[in-house]
Order: C-alpha cells, then sequence, then structure tokens
C-alpha cells in the first residue's frame, strides 16, 4: 500500500455531511456500521465519515458512496435499544476515498487532504470575511432559528478558515449542499460554494416570505369576516334571528338545483330575499318560509320514466283484475298512441259503477301496469273550492290545494292521479267545487292550471286522471262534459267465482296467516255463497264472507290442531249460519195484476212486483210503497193511455167513475223513482181491469208516454241480471236499447228470450195470457 494511503474504519452516513470542526452525533443501526466503530473504539478511535449519494441503498458499494469524506473522532459511544448506536464525532479533516473494502465492516484506503496554505492579500482577505459576515447575519435576520448568539460568536471570529467552517456547520441546509462546500479545494472555492449557498438561502427565504405575506393577508381577511359573521351570529341569536342566513343560503343552493322553468326561479329568488329581510319571530317569517319549501318541493320539470311496453301493461292488467275489458283496453290504447306520437295527450276518463266493482283499485293496477306513480285524492264530502285550488298565501294557516299537494307527494309531474267519488262534491256560500274542478280536467287549458297559494303556472298536462263515481246523477253536466265515460257495471255470479277464486280467496287466506293447503272450498259451496249470503253489484260482501270463512278456519287449525278445512255446501251454513238472501222467484202461477217489474239499485239490478187492485168506488186513483214524483207521473201517463184505447179492450165506459184503482209496489219502506217501470204499472192496471192473466215468467222495463210509445231506459245489464236470478224466461226491453242489449255479455242472456218492444200492444202482446 502506497504510503499517502491509510486505512481506517469506515461508516457510511445516510442523508447526512459532517464538515471538518463540525461535533454531531447521529444513531447508527446496520451492523457493518456498528462493527466498523466497535474496531474504531479499540485502535485509535479514528473513523472515515462518508456520505452515500443515495439514502435508501441499504448496502452501498464503492460507488454509492461520494469520493470525498472526513476523518472524524469519536467522542462517545450510547448504545441504545433495539441494536441502535448512538454516536458522538468530531470532524477533523477532509479525506479523499481512494477504495473500500467490504468485509465484517467497510474499511476505507483514504487519503488525507491538507489544504495548502493560501497566500491571500490581506485586503482580499478582510472583504472575504466582511462578505460572509454580512450576507450570513442577514440570513439570521431573515431565518428565526438562528439566534443572536450564532451571529455575536460569529463576529469574533477574524480567521477567514475557521469562519468559513463555523458558517459551513451552522447552515440549515441539506447533505449535498454541506457535501458541495466539503468538495471545495481552495478557500477561494470554499468561500464562493458557501456565498452562491447563502445568497440562494436568502431569495428561497425572501420569496417564502412574499408568500406567507399574501397568505396571512388573505387569512387576516377572512378571520376578519369570521370574527365579523360571528359577531352578527350572536347579534342575531340576541334578536331571535340566527337560522334566518344560513336557511336563506340553502334555499338558495336549493334553487340553483331546482329543475324548473326561468319565472319560477326569478320568482324564488325575490321570495328569498325577502325572507332574509324579514324578522324571524314575525309571523310573515314562517309563511315566507313555507312558501318557499313548497315551491322547491313540487315537481317542475322533473317526470318519471313510463313502461312502454303493451305486453307488460296487458299482464299486469290481466294479473290484478277478472273482467273490466273497456277499462282495460282503453289503457292500452293509450298507451300504443303515447308510443306512436312520443306525446298524446293523457285521457281523463270517469270510470262509473256500483260499490266494490274494483274501479279504486284498477286506476292502482294501471299505474302500476304503467310505472307511474300514484297518487289518490277523496273528493267525498269536499265542499270547498279551496281543497282544488288552495287558499291564497295571505292567510293564516294557507295551504296548497289538493291537486297541487298530489302532484308534490308524486314527486313527478307525470303521476296517474285518481280522483275518487267524483260524484260525492258537493259546494256551500264558499265556492263550488265542481266549478274549480273544470280547469283541471280540462286538457285545453289544464297545462297552465294557477293554484292560488303557489300563484305559479303547474302543467297538469301529462297527468293522467282517472275519476272514479256510482252514479253520473250528481256530476253537474259541463264536468261530465269534460271526462270520457266508461262504465263498470255489476258482475254476474259467474265472474264473482271467478273473482273469488282467482283473488279474493288467495288473498284472504295470506291475511289471515292460512296456507295453500289449510282451506279449500268447493266449487257448490262458492256458488251458494255467492247466491245466497250476499246481494251485491261488487264484492266487497263476499269478500268479508269469505275473510269470515277464513278466520273460522284458523282458529279451527290453530286450538283444534287439524290439519287443513275443506268448506263444502253442507257445511257452509255451520260456518256463516242461514242464509240471507233468497231471491223473489217467479210466481207458481200467472195471476190478474201482477206484473214484474225490473230496477236498477247503486248495487245491482233488482226485480219489483207490481200490484194492481181494482175496488168499487169513485174512480180514486191511489198510488202505495214510498213512489217518487217521477214513478207517480208514469202511473198517472199509464193511465190515461188506458182510458185512451179503453173501446179497444172493452173497457166500459163508466168503469173510470165508478171503481178506484190501488197501485202497491212493495217493499214499502224503500223508496222507488223513476220512469222505467212505466210500461210494467200500465200493464199490471190494464189485466187488472180487464181481468186478463198476466204470464208468470215474464218481466219488463220502460218508459211509456200517453200515446203507448215505450222509451229506451238505463241500467239494462244489472236489470237483465236480476230477471234471470229470478228464473224469468221473458223480458221486454225498449226497442231503442237494442244497442245496449248487444253490449251485454252472452253468458247473462242465456236462457232469456228479450223481446224488444215499441208500444204498449207489443207489451201486452208478449205478457197477457
Amino acid at each position: 500500500m502506497d504510503e499517502k494511503y491509510r486505512k481506517i474504519p469506515a461508516v457510511a452516513l445516510r442523508g447526512m455531511t459532517i464538515l471538518p470542526g463540525m461535533v454531531a452525533h447521529f444513531d447508527v443501526s446496520r451492523s457493518k456500521s456498528i462493527k466498523a466503530l466497535e474496531t474504531a473504539m479499540m485502535e485509535d478511535q479514528m473513523v472515515f465519515l462518508v456520505t452515500q449519494r443515495n439514502a435508501e441503498t441499504e448496502e452501498p458499494e464503492e460507488k454509492d458512496l461520494y469520493t470525498i469524506g472526513v476523518i472524524a473522532v469519536i467522542k462517545q459511544v450510547i448504545k441504545m435499544q433495539n441494536n441502535v448506536v448512538r454516536v458522538l464525532v468530531e470532524g477533523e479533516s477532509r479525506a479523499y476515498l481512494a477504495a473500500i473494502e467490504q468485509g465484517e465492516y467497510l474499511t476505507a484506503e483514504v487519503e488525507s487532504l491538507k489544504r495548502e496554505e493560501e497566500l491571500l492579500p490581506v485586503e482580499v482577505q478582510e472583504a472575504m470575511i466582511r462578505g460572509i459576515q454580512e450576507t450570513f447575519s442577514r440570513h439570521c435576520m431573515m431565518n428565526p432559528k438562528h439566534g443572536k448568539e450564532l451571529v455575536r460568536q460569529m463576529n469574533e471570529i477574524t480567521d477567514l478558515e475557521k469562519l468559513l467552517d463555523y458558517i459551513g456547520n451552522n447552515m440549515p441546509v441539506g447533505y449535498e449542499e454541506k457535501q458541495r462546500i466539503l468538495e471545495a479545494d481552495s478557500l477561494q472555492d470554499r468561500y464562493e460554494t458557501l456565498m452562491i449557498i447563502l445568497l440562494n438561502e436568502i431569495n428561497i427565504i425572501q420569496i417564502k416570505t412574499e408568500f406567507q405575506t399574501k397568505v396571512k393577508e388573505k387569512v387576516d381577511k377572512n378571520q376578519k369576516e369570521y370574527i365579523l359573521r360571528e359577531q352578527m351570529k350572536l347579534i342575531r341569536e340576541e334578536l331571535g334571528e340566527d337560522n334566518t342566513v344560513s336557511e336563506a343560503e340553502h334555499y338558495l343552493e336549493e334553487t340553483q338545483k331546482l329543475k324548473a322553468p326561468k319565472e319560477v326561479k326569478e320568482k324564488l329568488e325575490k321570495e328569498i330575499e325577502r325572507f332574509k329581510s324579514v324578522s324571524s319571530n314575525s309571523s310573515e317569517s314562517a309563511v315566507i318560509r313555507g312558501y318557499i319549501e313548497t315551491i322547491l318541493e313540487l315537481p317542475w320539470n322533473k317526470a318519471s320514466k313510463d313502461n312502454k311496453s303493451l305486453e307488460n301493461a296487458e299482464r299486469i292488467l290481466e294479473e290484478d283484475h277478472y273482467g273490466m275489458e273497456k277499462v282495460k283496453e282503453r289503457m292500452l290504447e293509450f298507451l300504443a298512441v303515447r308510443n306512436l306520437t312520443k306525446k298524446g295527450d293523457s285521457p281523463i276518463i270517469c270510470l262509473v259503477g256500483p260499490p266494490g266493482t274494483g274501479k279504486t283499485s284498477i286506476a292502482r293496477s294501471v299505474a302500476r301496469a304503467l310505472d307511474k306513480k300514484y297518487v289518490r285524492i277523496s273528493l267525498g264530502g269536499v265542499r270547498d273550492e279551496a281543497e282544488i285550488r288552495g287558499h291564497r298565501k295571505t292567510y293564516v294557516g294557507a295551504m296548497p290545494g289538493r291537486i297541487a299537494n298530489g302532484l308534490k307527494n308524486a314527486g313527478v309531474k307525470n303521476p296517474l292521479m285518481l280522483l275518487d267519488e267524483i260524484d260525492k262534491i258537493s259546494s256551500d256560500y264558499k265556492g263550488d267545487t265542481a266549478s274549480a274542478l273544470l280547469e283541471v280536467l280540462d286538457s285545453e287549458q289544464n297545462s297552465r292550471f294557477r293554484d292560488h297559494y303557489v300563484e305559479l303556472p303547474l302543467d297538469l298536462s301529462e297527468v293522467l286522471f282517472i275519476a272514479t263515481a256510482n252514479s253520473l246523477q250528481g256530476i253537474p253536466k259541463p264536468l261530465l262534459d269534460r271526462m270520457e265515460i266508461i262504465e263498470v257495471s255489476s258482475y254476474t255470479e259467474n265472474e264473482k267465482a271467478h273473482i273469488a277464486k282467482e283473488h279474493l280467496i288467495a288473498k284472504q287466506m295470506e291475511k289471515n296467516g292460512l296456507k295453500k293447503k289449510q282451506l279449500s272450498i268447493s266449487e257448490r259451496a262458492l256458488e251458494k255463497l255467492i247466491h245466497g249470503y250476499t246481494r251485491e253489484a261488487g264484492v266487497r260482501n263476499l269478500e268479508r264472507k269469505i275473510g269470515e270463512i277464513c278466520r273460522k278456519a284458523a282458529r279451527e287449525i290453530y286450538q283444534k290442531d287439524k290439519k287443513g278445512i275443506k268448506v263444502t255446501e253442507n257445511n257452509l251454513e255451520k260456518l256463516l249460519g242461514k242464509e240471507k238472501y233468497n231471491f223473489d222467484l217467479i210466481n207458481e202461477t200467472d195471476e190478474i195484476g201482477i206484473v214484474r217489474g225490473l230496477a236498477w239499485t247503486s248495487v245491482g239490478g233488482d226485480t219489483l212486483q207490481i200490484e194492481v187492485n181494482i175496488m168499487p168506488g169513485k174512480g180514486e186513483f191511489q198510488l202505495t210503497g214510498q213512489l217518487g214524483d217521477v214513478m207517480k207521473e208514469s202511473a198517472k201517463a199509464g193511465i190515461s193511455y188506458i182510458r185512451s184505447v179503453s173501446e179497444q179492450y172493452q173497457i166500459d165506459k163508466e168503469f173510470f167513475q165508478e171503481w178506484d184503482i190501488h197501485i202497491h209496489i212493495p217493499e214499502g219502506a224503500v223508496p222507488k223513482d223513476g220512469p222505467s217501470a212505466g210500461i210494467t204499472m200500465a200493464t199490471a192496471m190494464l189485466s187488472a181491469i180487464t181481468k186478463r192473466k198476466v204470464r208468470k215468467d215474464v218481466a219488463m222495463t220502460g218508459e211509456i208516454t200517453l200515446r203507448g210509445r215505450v222509451l229506451p231506459i238505463g241500467g239494462l245489464k244489472e236489470k237483465i241480471l236480476a230477471a234471470k236470478n229470478a228464473g224469468i224466461k221473458t223480458v221486454c226491453v225498449p226497442k231503442k236499447n237494442e244497442a245496449d242489449v248487444a253490449e251485454i255479455a252472452q253468458e247473462i242472456k242465456k236462457g232469456l228470450e228479450i223481446v224488444f218492444v215499441e208500444n204498449m200492444e207489443q207489451v201486452l202482446a208478449a205478457a197477457l195470457v
């Protein structure tokens, strides 16, 4: 080995550089480094400290280390926890790394670098000292980490080399910068390197300070605003107005997000500005708040997407309801038109029929079939116009009307809206409810429906309106004119049996916790149940009776551990008691003065037995059985007709002065009215007067005129159904009702002879024996 080189234990430093004259401590954890320290301690306590180029390298080789390091004296070694050694060293002199040997520890072959005496002129040295001192002082002033003591000690040093070492050791810079200082050979080089680093640091500190000043100004401004806001908040809290501003901001955010026309947003912004300026304690604040929230909740431009599949709609409608073909057909037509035109006005439909026939439930089913939101508005008993249009918001407790509220609840502008019991609306001194509905149900006007509360036009043109009614009599003509009427007629016994089997039995079994195998109802039992225990147009009572059977079955199964209950024709009486209804079956013999009439009631059709007696008297004419005015007038028209044709039927001229005629229609407690019993009463009177018998199996319905013409009547399906149930064979129907008869299902007409009559001669020909 060359004499100028010496071998010495070496430690590779990570992320730090030690300069000559610098006292520093660092932790050592690598086993090679610890072994090198131990070897140095056993020898002359001298160690070579060289910095790694990359601090991440775990096993550094010669290429991973800088070529200039420092020979240092180990002052102290302390063993710490987890095999870490803390060592205190003092840098002695710079050294050049010639080679490195790997072994148990790193051994460095180094050449000590003695700085040659530089003969710099005294003035140059003084200039350098003053220059570096001033620059470092500036740096210390800008960097608060350096204390005044550091500057004082620096000012006391007069030797240039010592001064450079002192400043180099106290510079808060990274190991790469310190390595540059260590690698500088001459005083001139070290001075220049140090000055460049110092000036660069001063520049960085200046830029940093400028940034900090700008940030501080912003922060101070924000801080000031925050303090002012807090003060305002405190003042508002003291006045009880703390929530108003935050609420107003929240409303503004919601307004920005709202999908609505421009005029709606402008109105909202205006109201929010008013809300800000109003004291939260005043009643006006609550009014404005309520109004803003209502407007924000309304679905202005928000619509749901309809299901366009006709197959899906048809499947759902068939699943949910048996029969009701017209309603289903109309809905599928609407969907087909909507699919073809991509728009198409939503129809406004009114379902008219007796209670319990499924009008309300089919509306829910239509909503499901079309994937529409469903809103039900019950109009039964509503008598205030404000219920529909809303109250003006200036009133205390003002609210939007039921239509606007329905839209709000649906959350979309194209729901299905069911106007239930539209025939039950009434009016009083506060306004006419039916007239308020005119605008809602007019497809030409309802695209800009104005609710008194909302004050902005609401678009109802995409709402599918379905109204329900039991009778058209209570609905004003202008309102009726705006709706498409679909009649939902009474069910036949066969239809009721289908509905019970397909829907009601399963529904009630599920409601009463019965499994499929635990209850069975035979066909004959079901027929008996429908025929003898219920008398109605719909199926509500039938469902109740099925529910009663299910409850009794549930008790039997639970208490007596039965596996299942079978309901037959024989044990039905045991479950439900005696039969409640007996149909007025046809008389056993043909009789004089007794004719079977047909009537329509709100719960379906019925037969009326009209009785006429004649007695010697003074020609008086009596009507009993709680008859209405129209019915009495029909009887009078009938008797006038008979008198006009008395010669034709060989009636004595004196008869009408010497005999009293009494017409009675049982049941006496039940009110009866309408013109449709006209021909029946005329036939009964003529039979009684002429002593001719009337066929027992004939029933009839029709209005009579003075000249004996027969005029059309309504409710034919129910009437013919009642005739069939009573065992009638022949039914006389006005000729002008022929089209209505054609629409009646063949199932109902089967076994009946329907005679179309235009005048009383034809009626009498069919009825009298």
